[in-house]
């Protein structure tokens, strides 16, 4: 599929779907309903879609995952993640805080800083310097 080019920002569009590896160098906005069946290695910050899937694991500096995102491998963050509403990921690593809303569900996570959980979540093990939970939710 093709990815359209705007200063360093890169977009793909609605419903779009990559067979094997991608690799970014810049920022990368993806819209919802896109699918990646392969790894998803981006040199700046991700703004994954809501109800997205990637079938590999994910690298970046810093990233939004969209509500009912599926990620099957890894996400490896330089930097600061927020997952939002029902997404699923198979486990979570960042070098600055994560922000896990309603309804996630991860496997194990880890951060350098600080873990906020924002309601009920589904979660492996919570490693961070900091872990914070900030309401009951649903």
């Amino acid at each position: 599929m093709k990815v359209y080019r705007q200063g360093d920002s890169f977009i793909a569009p609605k419903g779009s779907f990559f067979d094997g590896n991608v690799k970014i160098p810049g920022n990368f906005i993806v819209a919802p309903d896109t699918h990646f069946w392969g790894r998803l290695d981006v040199g700046g910050s991700l703004e994954l879609g809501p109800r997205s899937t990637v079938g590999g694991d994910i690298t970046c500096e810093n990233a939004i995952i969209g509500n009912q995102v599926r990620i099957k491998g890894s996400l490896d963050v330089i930097e600061n993640v927020t997952v939002c509403d029902e997404a699923r990921i198979h486990s979570l690593h960042a070098g600055g805080d994560i922000t896990l809303r309603p309804g996630v569900q991860v496997g194990d996570v880890s951060s350098d800083e600080t873990i906020y959980v924002c309601g009920k979540i589904k979660s492996g093990k919570l490693t961070g310097r900091n872990v914070k939970v900030v309401g009951n939710g649903p």
